[in-house]
């Protein structure tokens, strides 16, 4: 089961149409109180029967504390949490939520912001445009669609690019010829502005074509979030199936004075709880950053996508939920 340290009751106040496949949630806290404060490109975790732990991006303006908004789309191989969301989930139900969590900040220079999203993926952008008008920044978001019916938060974009036209570019698939975006030119066509920020969030497909887009770029200029294990985006990225994990290797936990073997196959965060030892943990794919621990020794192999490339060549942190060793021991800091 998650570990969750800081889980929050919420209470369903009201739930509309986002798209033709997408909820939108409002959520309160029961007795009128406030809830910890929203950052632009937060997420929380839901926490559903059956011991189910769903990430979602919060839409709210950065600031808000009255309220949280989750858009969630019905995914047809849902293996419970979309699909709960959508047939279940009825206003005055109450869940159990962390506090807002953000492994996907806005870099709040003076400089442009590039926004490119797809479909759900625009829910932590909008938050995002929301924080640089609030700061009266230059941006400038790419929103794709496979059809304007599934474009979540469509009428709220076109509303704000009837304000200041000249900053929402739409694109829908079936317009195109069921092309998708041509992310390489849209990241090539705003490369020439110095100091220019990148985000994407979408689907896999448009994260690899980003990241292949972008591969030019200092690092710390890109910007991407994706629900999913960092092995899966290699894999398409290079087209070659990451090999399976093959090592045992030892780890030797400082404040706990235990030493154990990981064995093939099986997490750091497995063998730990087994173990007893109490570790946190929410999604054991390597892309909430809730395992995130920091190492003493050795030289970790990243397998997560919290971690920004420069994070993972220093090699002092790790999420220890995905992530293995390249040696035969890892000393850490548990």
């Amino acid at each position: 089961m998650p570990s969750t340290h800081d889980s929050i009751e919420v209470q369903v106040h009201a739930v509309s149409i986002a798209a033709a496949d997408a909820l939108a949630f409002e959520l309160r806290d029961p007795h009128g109180g406030l809830l910890p404060a929203v950052e632009a490109g937060a997420h929380i975790e839901v926490t559903l029967p059956g011991n189910l732990t769903r990430h979602y991006s919060l839409m709210n303006a950065p600031g808000e504390r009255h309220r949280y908004l989750i858009a969630v789309r019905l995914r047809p191989d849902s293996r419970g949490g979309s699909r709960y969301m959508h047939e279940r989930l009825r206003v005055g139900d109450r869940l159990a939520v962390s506090a807002p969590r953000n492994n996907f900040r806005l870099a709040e220079t003076p400089h442009p912001s590039v926004l490119i999203a797809g479909g759900i993926g625009i829910t932590p952008l909008y938050s995002m445009i929301a924080r640089l008008e609030q700061l009266g920044r230059d941006w400038k978001l790419h929103y794709a669609a496979r059809t304007a019916a599934s474009a979540p938060l469509l009428v709220e974009l076109e509303q704000i690019e009837r304000q200041r036209p000249g900053r929402v570019s739409l694109h829908f698939d079936e317009e195109h010829a069921g092309r998708p975006l041509d992310i390489q030119a849209v990241v090539a066509s705003a490369n020439g502005v110095n100091g220019t920020h990148f985000y994407c969030c979408g689907p896999a497909p448009m994260l690899v074509a980003f990241e292949q887009a972008c591969s030019g770029l200092p690092s710390e200029f890109v910007h991407l979030e994706y629900f999913g294990s960092r092995a899966t985006l290699r894999d398409q990225l290079s087209g070659i199936p990451c090999p399976p994990a093959s090592n045992t290797f030892e780890v030797a936990l400082r404040r706990s004075g235990v030493t154990l073997d990981i064995p093939p196959q099986r997490s750091i965060l497995d063998v730990l709880l087994d173990a007893g030892i109490d570790a946190p943990f929410s999604c054991g794919e390597g892309f909430c950053g809730t395992c995130r621990t920091a190492v003493i020794e050795g030289q970790p192999d990243h397998r997560d996508t919290v971690l920004s490339a420069a994070e993972r060549a220093q090699g002092d942190i790790m999420m220890i939920c995905c992530s293995r060793s390249l040696g035969p021991r890892l000393v850490l800091d548990l």
